[in-house]
């Protein structure tokens, strides 16, 4: 079975396992866990910021990195794809108190005039625009890369109107070794931003938090709010310390993986994949350029051992990672052509 579903599929290394297995262990409410304070502190170092906070996952780091820039009754503004507006359960919104305003785009990125435009006047009337939340790469946009010189201007925009930037890059390693843009410079752009080991990093679980020691202090005090106080993490943080040494530029070969995955179905049929040039490692694939509705192409390609996942806007997605490899990507081409002759 070839599994293209996600890259949270992945499972950890025999060298993440064994140094589970022997990580030096003490509680995390206390702050006395010394690998998890190992990693926050190689991470802010990397990232080039004050701190950093291990969270359990990237939902509730977005949630406790949106609630410590924004007050109830307060707006973000996102793009209108945002994973923080469409697959967060609404807890924006439901927890925090916090209202989004979806914002259009293209392909993930927001112009800055719709940004501006976004904004609310100063009236008692109106929510305050507080936040302007950023993804990168986007994930229903296939995972595209935000550019830095947008990020920029997104910047300019932001500090023109009072607002802070939350970049929620759950796989902003893949936009890394995608663009050549290190992660710290896209960190100096932003207030904070959320990123995740438990993706393409390959780790079982976890996410990180990292921006300036305040904000990280009141984003320590959220994630003990929501159910977050983990005792003695290093058990998983140890895996996240070997994903920093050894899984980092190897996303290269999954994005390598997906451009080979797009070339054959666009061999297949030339429309059928999107975006037109894939950047990191997800293709979307437009199954009735195929001969199949979503849900008839999923059930075909399933029966022939390949599994991938119903999208939005009538495609597939089909996510590259660690477990996949080359040969798996021919053989989920060779019977991607079978079922469609």
């Amino acid at each position: 079975m070839v599994d293209l579903r996600s890259d949270t599929l992945t499972t950890p290394t025999p060298q993440m396992r064994e140094a589970m297995a022997s990580a030096v262990l003490g509680d995390d409410v206390f702050g006395e866990d010394p690998t998890t304070n190992l990693l926050q502190e190689r991470v802010a170092e990397l990232c080039g910021v004050e701190a950093a906070l291990f969270v359990p996952s990237g939902s509730m780091g977005n949630l406790v990195s949106l609630r410590s820039m924004a007050s109830p009754g307060d707006e973000v503004i996102c793009h209108a794809d945002a994973h923080i507006f469409n697959y967060e359960v609404a807890s924006l919104a439901a927890v925090g108190g916090i209202q989004a305003r979806p914002v259009p785009g293209h392909w993930g990125v927001l112009d800055p005039e719709n940004i501006a435009s976004a904004v609310r006047p100063a009236f008692d009337t109106f929510p305050r625009s507080t936040v302007l939340a950023l993804e990168n790469t986007h994930n229903l946009a296939g995972g595209t890369v935000y550019p830095i010189d947008d990020i920029r201007a997104a910047r300019k925009v932001a500090d023109e109107y009072g607002l802070k930037i939350h970049m929620d890059g759950a796989r902003i390693f893949n936009a890394s070794v995608a663009s050549g843009v290190p992660v710290a410079e896209y960190c100096s752009l932003v207030d904070g931003l959320t990123f995740c080991f438990s993706k393409g990093l390959s780790c079982p679980v976890g996410s990180m938090v990292v921006g300036s020691k305040e904000f990280i202090k009141q984003a320590h005090r959220y994630r003990k709010m929501h159910g977050g106080g983990m005792r003695q993490t290093g058990v998983l943080t140890a895996a996240c310390l070997v994903a920093l040494d050894t899984m980092i530029d190897r996303l290269a070969d999954d994005h390598a993986n997906a451009r080979r995955l797009a070339g054959g179905i666009k061999k297949i049929s030339e429309h059928a994949t999107m975006p037109v040039n894939v950047q990191t490692n997800m293709v979307l694939v437009k199954t009735e350029q195929l001969g199949y509705s979503t849900s008839e192409f999923v059930d075909a390609i399933g029966l022939e051992g390949v599994k991938c996942l119903a999208y939005q806007r009538g495609t597939v997605r089909m996510v590259t990672h660690k477990d996949v490899s080359t040969e798996d990507i021919d053989y989920t081409l060779d019977r991607i052509n079978a079922i469609t002759r």
